[in-house]
């Protein structure tokens, strides 16, 4: 739907303060909470606001945003969510895990964690562009993983929920950067390892059928939200499979055909 996802500076009004205000009370203290369409009603356009808001409140605690996360990248996703176009959520520099890292699961709610593609790119985009438009803007590419942890009850919420809860975002990682040129994203095998066994697998093409065009959409929200996605910022597709659940004291390895694995060790 056109404009379903504008979101300006000054959009965030006295409610969408209110709501972010009480999402991120949640997740800093790792408990949940009830979804926000259970007492308030709520629109695409203003669960936006109550992202970018929340957002804000991190950026006022020194945080910076350095990319977006792209979700509900497969058809299957949109089905069951009765939605017929991507979200975003917004990435931050406390939210990157560093390669081989160890990420502490203890203030998390329920975190899980998926294989993704990451975009680095190395010029601005923005606006209605295609595949091709938009690759020339990508400087690398490298698999990557995102940790999803909803602020909600039981993993359980509405679309403008999801939306103002930052997409379920709570980390990432991203593995050592290749040349565009050299990988072909069509068709990437992708594997999700937990202490050493195989407990998803997937295919880039599960990503809009290419990762390309979640990069395309990206641009294209970036557009309405009246942003310019910058040189240097991460772009994470989308899921090439289900999340699976994020234990703690455990290893995990997401590996892709061509582009490596990224690592990282939980507590």
């Amino acid at each position: 739907m056109p404009g379903q996802h504008t979101t300006t500076p000054d959009a965030a009004a006295p409610e969408a303060t209110a709501l972010a205000a009480a999402l991120d009370a949640a997740a800093l203290a790792g408990r949940p909470t009830a979804r926000l369409t259970d007492t308030t009603p709520l629109d695409v356009p203003t669960a936006y606001a109550v992202q970018r808001a929340g957002v804000d409140r991190r950026c006022a605690r020194g945080e910076s945003l350095i990319g977006v996360k792209m979700g509900f990248t497969s058809r299957a996703k949109m089905a069951q969510m009765g939605v017929d176009d991507v979200i975003w959520g917004l990435l931050t520099d406390a939210m990157l895990v560093e390669d081989g890292g160890v990420l502490d699961t203890g203030g998390l709610i329920h975190p899980r964690i998926e294989p993704e593609i990451a975009f680095l790119l190395g010029r601005p985009l923005s606006g209605r562009v295609t595949p091709a438009e938009a690759a020339r803007a990508v400087a690398g590419v490298a698999v990557a993983y995102e940790v999803l942890d909803s602020r909600y009850d039981g993993f359980r919420f509405t679309l403008p929920d999801v939306i103002a809860d930052n997409a379920s975002a709570a980390r990432f990682g991203v593995a050592a950067w290749h040349h565009p040129d050299r990988v072909d994203l069509r068709n990437l095998g992708l594997t999700v390892e937990c202490d050493g066994r195989p407990v998803a697998t997937g295919s880039s093409a599960a990503v809009l059928g290419h990762p390309l065009r979640s990069l395309t959409a990206a641009a294209r929200l970036a557009a309405e939200a009246d942003v310019v996605l910058e040189p240097g910022f991460v772009v994470l597709a989308g899921a090439a499979t289900a999340a699976v659940p994020l234990p703690p004291d455990a290893y995990v390895r997401i590996c892709a055909a061509g582009l490596g694995a990224v690592e990282v060790t939980t507590r």
